[in-house]
């Protein structure tokens, strides 16, 4: 296992410039070894045409956590991670409000990391589940 590097709030912050997740208001508000969390507002920047969650905006929370989780545990070795595969299962639509994605790590190897990810609403409703595919890359 890699050594986890716990970033700061300046490097979250200088990390999410000019990139998707800003455009998207997504917010990381936690990264734990294994862990990653953050939120995303559910407005005209995250809605699909009718007025509800993009699909697409729950799939990039999700893959945002978990490529940042993995970045922060393999940083100390110069390698990071980046996304392979993400299959994200939409179970419950939102209008409006703040969705909360919960990232856990459920397999760290040398080559892949795999992320299981749940969205929940203010309430701890599940909106979606999401599991991604990282390949570990080398920074050099």
């Amino acid at each position: 296992m890699n050594e986890f590097t716990p970033p700061t709030d300046e490097i979250l912050q200088s990390m999410g410039k000019n990139t998707l997740g800003e455009a998207l208001g997504i917010q990381i508000t936690k990264i734990e070894a294994g862990y990653a969390e953050g939120t995303m507002p559910v407005d005209g920047r995250t809605h699909q045409p009718m007025g509800l969650l993009h699909g697409g905006a729950s799939a990039a929370l999700a893959e945002t956590l978990g490529s940042v989780g993995s970045h922060f545990l393999l940083m100390a070795a110069k390698k990071t991670a980046v996304g392979v595969e993400i299959n994200t299962n939409h179970l419950r639509s939102k209008r409006s409000g703040v969705v909360t994605g919960k990232a856990k790590l459920i397999h760290q190897g040398g080559r892949i990391h795999v992320w299981n990810i749940d969205i929940v609403d203010e309430e701890e409703k599940l909106i979606a589940t999401a599991r991604l595919t990282a390949m570990v890359v080398s920074h050099e």
